[in-house]
C-alpha cells in the first residue's frame, strides 16, 4: 500500500492518524487577524502536546481556521475538537479584548458545529481494491 512516513508507535499498537479540522466563528463574523491567527496557532499546538496530538499545520481566514492534527487512537476526536475550541476560545478572548464586542451575549468565539475529515494515506478506491484482492480461505 502506501508508504507512511512518522509512522508513530503505541504499546500495543501502529498508526498514523491524521484530521484536518474546521472550526467556523460563530455567526461566521469575520474578527480573525494575523496576530489572532498567530496566537491561536501556539494555543492550538499547546492544547495538543497536552494530550499526546501533534498540530502538524494551521492556517485559516478571518471567520474560520484549518488545523491539521496527527492524533493517536486513545484520543477521541470530539474530545480533542473540544479541548481545542474550548481552550482557543477562552484565552483567545482574554488576550485580544476586541473580539469579546463580537460575542458578548453568547460568551464563545466558536459555532457548536465543526468539520472533521480524515487524511493521508491510499484514496479509497485503491484501499477497496487491495481488500478486494485478498485471499479469503475457502
Amino acid at each position: 500500500m502506501a508508504e507512511y512516513q512518522n509512522i508513530r508507535t503505541g504499546r500495543h499498537c501502529t498508526f498514523v492518524l491524521h484530521a484536518h479540522l474546521v472550526f467556523v466563528t460563530k455567526y461566521r463574523h469575520k474578527v480573525f487577524e494575523d496576530a489572532h491567527l498567530t496566537r491561536m496557532e501556539e494555543i492550538m499546538r499547546a492544547v495538543c502536546e497536552d494530550v499526546e496530538c501533534e498540530l502538524v499545520e494551521c492556517n485559516g481566514e478571518n471567520n474560520h481556521v484549518h488545523p491539521l492534527v496527527n492524533f493517536p487512537p486513545k484520543v477521541a476526536l470530539s474530545k480533542l475538537v473540544n479541548s481545542l475550541k474550548g481552550v482557543s476560545s477562552r484565552r483567545l478572548r482574554q488576550e485580544y479584548p476586541e473580539l469579546v464586542r463580537h460575542y458578548w451575549q453568547a460568551q464563545r468565539l466558536w459555532s457548536g458545529s465543526y468539520f472533521a475529515g480524515a487524511v493521508g494515506g491510499a484514496p479509497l478506491s485503491i484501499v477497496r481494491q487491495y481488500t478486494e484482492q485478498q485471499n479469503r480461505p475457502l
